[in-house]
């Protein structure tokens, strides 16, 4: 057996930059059924939904501040957080009607039908409906 790496407890969660964190918190509350945690606007919020909290870093927060070679930490990207959902058309009509960005169509596989949508920062979201 190997050894379990020392200091490493478990995930805390997963950090997405965001430029405006109230604007963050209002889509994943009000469009994806996020409960908000903790807020300190303008730098940062925490939301969760089931065992996932996500860490919603604005400008001036410690966890957005630029690597020390200068370069900025931005939104946006390919990595994103999956959430499982029931019925994916009928969420991702609701979405439409909301204007919520969608990056592609709803695309099928053997696993299941995914879609990716973004939060008002470009961060992608992929919500995930499993095979029956």
């Amino acid at each position: 057996m190997s050894e379990k790496p020392s200091g490493v407890i478990g995930v805390h969660g997963v950090r997405y930059q965001v430029t405006d964190v109230a604007r963050a918190v209002a889509f994943y509350t009000r469009h994806l059924g996020f409960r908000m945690e903790i807020q300190h606007p303008p730098a940062f919020a925490s939301v969760s939904l089931g065992g996932l909290i996500l860490l919603l870093s604005g400008p001036g927060a410690s966890g957005s501040r630029p690597m020390p070679g200068g370069e900025p930490q931005q939104p946006g990207g390919w990595n994103r957080v999956v959430l499982r959902v029931a019925d994916l058309p009928a969420l991702v009509e609701a979405l439409e009607k909301a204007g919520v960005r969608l990056r592609n169509e709803i695309e099928a596989g053997p696993g299941g039908r995914q879609i990716q949508v973004e939060d008002p920062d470009g961060n992608p979201i992929e919500l995930f409906e499993p095979a029956q």
